[in-house]
C-alpha cells in the first residue's frame, strides 16, 4: 500500500481558476485540470525562477517531489496549449500558508516587503547589493 501524500505548502491563491481559449464558446471546450499545488509549483520554478531544492523546501516537500510535481504541471498546461483546452485550476494535496516575503540584504542591512506577485528581487532598493535573502 502507497504512502498517502502530505499537504503541500502553497503560500498564493491564484485570483482566477479558469482560463480558455478565444473563440470557442465554453461548451465545446475540452478542460485540463491543473492543481493548486501545481499551480503553486509553477509559480515558484517559473514564476520566481527558484530551484527545485528551494521551492520544495517552500512547499514542505522534497526536491524529487517537488521535481514530479512541476513536471506534471508543465505537461498539463503543455496540453492545453498545444489542444486548444481550457484550463480549470482546482483540488490537489494543498494547505494555505500565510507568506512571508521580506526580504534583508547582507551588506545595507536594509529589510523591505516587495508588492505581491512581483518575482522575487535580484537586488536591494537601496545599496543594489545583489547579496540579499529572505527573512
Amino acid at each position: 500500500m502507497a504512502r498517502p501524500n502530505k499537504n503541500r505548502m502553497v503560500g498564493f491563491n491564484p485570483n482566477v481558476s479558469y482560463f480558455k481559449p478565444m473563440g470557442i464558446p465554453t461548451g465545446r471546450l475540452e478542460e485540463v485540470i491543473l492543481t493548486v499545488d501545481e499551480c503553486e509549483a509553477v509559480r515558484l520554478a517559473d514564476f520566481l525562477d527558484m530551484s527545485q531544492e528551494d521551492a520544495g523546501r517552500e512547499m514542505g516537500v522534497s526536491r524529487s517531489t517537488f521535481g514530479r510535481i512541476i513536471q506534471r504541471a508543465r505537461k498539463t498546461l503543455a496540453d492545453a496549449l498545444i489542444n486548444g483546452r481550457a484550463i480549470r485550476i482546482e483540488g490537489g494535496q494543498y494547505q494555505y500558508v500565510a507568506e512571508s516575503w521580506i526580504f534583508f540584504c547582507d551588506y545595507c542591512h536594509h529589510q523591505w516587503e516587495p508588492p505581491p506577485g512581483n518575482k522575487r528581487p535580484v537586488d536591494c532598493p537601496e545599496c543594489r547589493c545583489e547579496k540579499i535573502n529572505r527573512v
